[in-house]
């Protein structure tokens, strides 16, 4: 064995190894990943050599690692092309032809700098090791092999060896903090993150560990749906099968490959980094792509691989360029056609799937203009269909006991001088406002999730000829029934006597009190309404403070002359004399505890009663229960 070369790497610093260690690679476990790229390359690169005529073949590729933990050795061996010995000195003395002050000048200026300027992947060894010994003989014919040595400085030797198969080894002596990287369970599980779908055979201590060959790089018509619910089981165990998926397949502009899928939505969702993972050419990089995909899209699951995403230096972050802008607006174009495609094809399946992919499309629609464009007619929102009009049915979906609609939908189907959407975001707390509106034949739509307190507005500004009313806002005037009023002994009314009634008995100065009779025999005693932008700003309010919007002080309390309560109540108020001064009179008293009664039970139709409340409300109403059983005995 000759020695052929003696001397410092070109650098002209003692600076760069330092750096590597803690500025360029944070995370040390990732030395493997870009050892094992290495490796890949190098087989790559025989391949096409081979098929040139340049090279010979191999009869099966192979990436070997062998731990020995003895001596704290971790051995990456591989059958690629190889290195002469002038090539060790242009690709790893010289880091990749570039001095390590221009490095240093580039890394700290600009730390998104592009992996693959200096050719850093083969010094990540020594976050690790502190010595690296690479063997290596190229395919090139009558080459000679060639060893060289490094101890973590500047200072290198380069030297003649014996070695008779084509490729290269590199043998890392692990620091004593390392040792962890030769551990056999440690280093299956950074091969399985890492180097899953490299498409070469890794094998620990003979053990293929590897998958190899991914699916987002077959032809999609060559894959069956058990292929893409596989791929995701794999990549996400437990967590059931997707909804659905979508193939991503282009190489212009740029070089893209991958496949993501719709997850069944369980409340718990990634809005801020997501769960997609990041591959170039088959290798992990991230689960991080919030540069990439927008925002609305992050919980989606799944795969994205290009070879044109710009990573930094340590391949752990994104560079954001057009490139990147371009692809996310690729991805959203893609999942946009496929959502037009499921419902117009699959509009049961599509309905089916609403509550899960609503909050995606929901969020898209506000947040960018292009992808609103796409998806303006995708949302779906459930509603009431009268029976006393008929609907073509080609303008609904039914699913289950839901029936679907569209806004343009709706708005085919409502009076042209209308102008108005009706809504509701609860069923239970403003049933009896639904009832009245459903029950005189209009159609309401349900907007019952937190997106939609901002997704209305923004609906309604988009849109000038329609306003949005939530039921319990206001009531039509076709809803009042004035024969359903009791007349005085001169024919007069005696609303202005509930009125008067009514706000004596709640001594709450910020509820404003109305007296109407309404339609419909199961129109309730009294209704809270709450005039729309007053509960617009509320409930932003409280979405911004993370809190329940809850009944705000200032409200509108309804007394519905038409029901049997309050006909009771308005025949005890005209056979007694109410008495003015400090002493009321039984009928007085009476007639008061049950106007609070009255108001009590709309404001607990709506939540409004808080528990100190309640136990008060209790209290109250089975003393006036006792004295109307009493009062009818």
């Amino acid at each position: 064995m000759s020695v052929l070369e003696e001397g410092q790497i070109k650098i002209h610093t003692e600076n760069i190894f330092p750096i590597i260690k803690k500025a360029v690679y944070s995370d040390h476990e990732i030395f493997l990943r870009e050892l094992i790229s290495n490796s890949v390359d190098a087989i790559s690169k025989r391949r096409m050599a081979a098929m040139a005529g340049d090279s010979d073949d191999a009869d099966e590729y192979v990436i070997q690692i062998t731990l020995n933990k003895e001596e704290n050795i971790l051995t990456i061996s591989d059958n690629g092309i190889g290195m002469s010995a002038d090539e060790v000195k242009k690709y790893i003395n010289q880091v990749a032809f570039s001095s390590a002050e221009e490095f240093l000048q580039k890394y700290q200026k600009n730390s998104d700098e592009i992996i693959g300027h200096f050719g850093l992947g083969f010094y990540s060894s020594f976050m690790v090791a502190k010595k690296v010994e690479l063997y290596t003989l190229s395919s090139i014919p009558n080459s000679t092999p060639v060893k060289w040595t490094c101890d973590g400085s500047p200072n290198f030797t380069l030297e003649e060896v014996s070695k008779d198969e084509v490729g290269t080894v590199i043998r890392l002596h692990l620091m004593e903090e390392e040792i962890e990287f030769v551990d056999t369970a440690r280093i299956r599980n950074l091969i399985t993150k890492y180097c899953d779908f490299m498409p070469v055979k890794i094998q620990l201590e003979g053990e293929t560990i590897n998958k190899q060959s991914p699916v987002w790089r077959k032809n999609p018509q060559d894959i069956e749906d058990k292929e893409y619910i596989e791929l995701y089981n794999y990549l996400y165990p437990f967590q059931g099968d997707p909804l659905f998926w979508i193939h991503l397949n282009t190489d212009y502009p740029y070089n893209l490959q991958g496949i993501l899928y719709f997850p069944k939505l369980t409340g718990r969702a990634d809005w801020e980094n997501g769960e997609i993972k990041l591959f170039c050419n088959q290798v992990y990089v991230s689960d991080s792509i919030k540069e990439i995909v927008p925002r609305y899209l992050l919980p989606l699951r799944g795969v994205i691989d290009s070879p044109d995403i710009p990573l930094n230096v340590s391949r752990s972050a994104l560079q954001t360029d057009r490139r990147v802008r371009s692809i996310g607006n690729f991805v959203a174009k893609k999942i946009a056609n496929r959502l037009k495609e499921l419902k117009g094809n699959k509009p049961e399946f599509y309905a089916e799937i609403w509550d899960s992919i609503s909050p995606f499309i929901k969020i898209g629609l506000m947040e960018d203009e292009k992808f609103s464009e796409q998806v303006e007619d995708l949302i779906l929102f459930k509603t009431t269909i009268p029976e006393s009009k008929k609907y073509d049915e080609n303008s609904t979906i039914n699913f289950g006991n839901s029936v679907y609609t569209t806004l343009s939908e709706y708005k085919n189907r409502i009076n042209s001088e209308q102008k108005t959407i009706l809504y509701c975001t609860d069923e239970t707390s403003q049933a009896s406002a639904l009832k009245l509106w459903v029950s005189q034949g209009n159609e309401v739509i349900n907007a019952d999730t937190v997106i939609d307190t901002q997704l209305i507005p923004w609906l309604e500004s988009k849109s000038e000829d329609y306003k949005f009313l939530r039921v319990d806002s206001e009531l039509s005037e076709d809803l009042n029934d004035t024969k359903s009023e009791i007349k005085g002994p001169e024919g007069e009314t005696i609303s202005d006597d509930i009125k008067s009634l009514v706000v004596k008995s709640i001594k709450n100065e910020k509820v404003t009190v109305q007296v109407k009779a309404l339609k419909g025999n199961e129109s309730p005693p009294a209704i809270i309404l709450l005039p729309e932008q007053m509960r617009r700003i509320n409930d932003m309010g409280a979405l911004m403070e993370q809190r329940l919007p809850g009944l705000p002080e200032n409200h509108v309390l309804l007394i519905n002359l038409g029901h049997p309560l309050i006909k009771g109540l308005q025949k005890l108020i005209s056979g007694s004399v109410l008495i003015e001064g400090d002493v009321e009179s039984p009928s007085e008293t009476l007639a008061k505890q049950i106007a609070l009664y009255v108001y009590d039970m709309a404001r607990l139709g709506v939540g409004g009663l808080d528990p100190s409340e309640l136990t008060s409300f209790q209290h109250r109403t089975a003393e006036v229960m006792g004295k109307l059983v009493d009062k009818a005995l």
